[in-house]
């Protein structure tokens, strides 16, 4: 079976490496904080172009976290994309704040912003775009939005590490440095994934970082001073360590991904009945999945087609946030989302990873192609 993400070969070329690492966590005894996990979050910086980065457990705690640091209060309004992760959503939730989602772009899959607006009331204090599959939410128009109506902007950006946006004046920066607070995860699949959990936080704002900071670590502000309620979120110095490696690695990740979206591309080109990724003109594309539209209603029976030939495929996401049980009581009356729960309907996932080479990909756009006769 091909698998949809193929970690071990991405392993094989880097084990020596990553041996060596995991070994001299291991002989200076430090295995939380530390020299690593202080390297990381500063080379992570570095790449980025972000002042201040804050390690931490996993993606959905960095989210938690980032609204906990922007001090909203239970039954404040967060807008959220209706088509997503259930991690964006379930957080607030969670922190008895109001998830409100709106429908997302039907090309780029991310939130609409044409949208964003009507959304907002008095109780709206803060907007989570996701930069889903790998590509930017029209940051621009958002922090437009934001501006005008004094809303912290929280990017998810777990799919997106590596990606850059352009702004209309052509000056660029890498998603999750946008907005007031950036958030990741290091779940092995991501394109810059660990061999574990964890996960980071990025601002340029130093008070915030400050905040986070705290919250992340009990709410200490010293050892046993504590000046906020807080959580324990610490990214372990073995995973930082190998995120270390990979991060070195990152460019060449999405690049690879990236050629192989085009060999996908060509090979769809003449297939009328799947849509390929778009590409939007303000951000390139890093391919945490490549994601097709499947028209005439038959996704679900290409799936098991696929399957059936060795080709795993996945379903992101079959059913959109405003439907699932547990956000049923968010919905607003009379809310529509024609375009996430046509998505739903339509998006397929073909395997996506750092390492497969021509002829796996080919063998896959050959299977897919067959089950339509093309």
């Amino acid at each position: 079976m091909i698998q949809m993400v193929d970690l071990h070969s991405q392993h094989q070329k880097i084990r020596t490496e990553i041996d060596a690492a995991i070994k001299s966590v291991i002989d200076s005894g430090r295995y939380i904080g530390g020299a690593e996990v202080d390297g990381f979050a500063k080379e992570l910086g570095e790449y980025l172009g972000v002042n201040h980065v804050i390690p931490c457990a996993n993606g959905t705690d960095a989210l938690q976290i980032a609204l906990m640091a922007v001090g909203l209060k239970p039954g404040d309004e967060v807008i959220v994309p209706a088509f997503t992760y259930v991690a964006t959503a379930e957080v607030i939730g969670l922190l008895r704040l109001k998830p409100v989602m709106i429908d997302v772009d039907p090309n780029t899959f991310n939130i609409d912003v044409n949208q964003i607006e009507k959304a907002i009331t008095k109780k709206t204090k803060a907007i989570v775009p996701v930069h889903l599959f790998g590509q930017s939410a029209d940051m621009f128009s958002i922090m437009e939005i934001a501006e005008k109506h004094k809303l912290f902007v929280i990017e998810d950006n777990a799919q997106a590490i590596g990606a850059t946006y352009t702004f209309p004046d052509k000056t660029t920066a890498k998603t999750g440095t946008i907005g007031h607070i950036g958030c990741t995860s290091f779940f092995p699949s991501k394109n810059l994934g660990c061999m574990g959990d964890g996960g980071a936080m990025f601002t340029n704002d130093a008070e915030l970082a400050g905040k986070i900071k705290m919250i992340a670590n009990h709410g200490q502000s010293r050892m046993y001073y504590h000046d906020v309620l807080g959580v324990n979120s610490r990214l372990d110095a073995i995973q930082a360590a190998i995120l270390r490696i990979k991060l070195r690695n990152l460019d060449k990740y999405n690049s690879s991904r990236q050629h192989f979206a085009s060999l996908y591309d060509g090979l769809f080109s003449k297939n009328q009945n799947v849509e390929v990724p778009a590409r939007a003109a303000f951000s390139d594309h890093v391919f945490h999945q490549y994601t097709l539209k499947v028209k005439n209603s038959r996704r679900d029976d290409l799936k098991k087609h696929l399957e059936s030939n060795g080709v795993s495929a996945m379903i992101y996401y079959p059913v959109p946030l405003q439907k699932q049980l547990a956000f049923k009581k968010y919905h607003r009356p009379g809310s529509q989302f024609p375009v996430a729960d046509k998505l739903c309907e339509q998006v397929i996932s073909l395997p996506m990873h750092s390492e497969p080479d021509v002829e796996i990909i080919e063998k896959i756009g050959k299977t897919l192609n067959a089950f339509f006769g093309v």
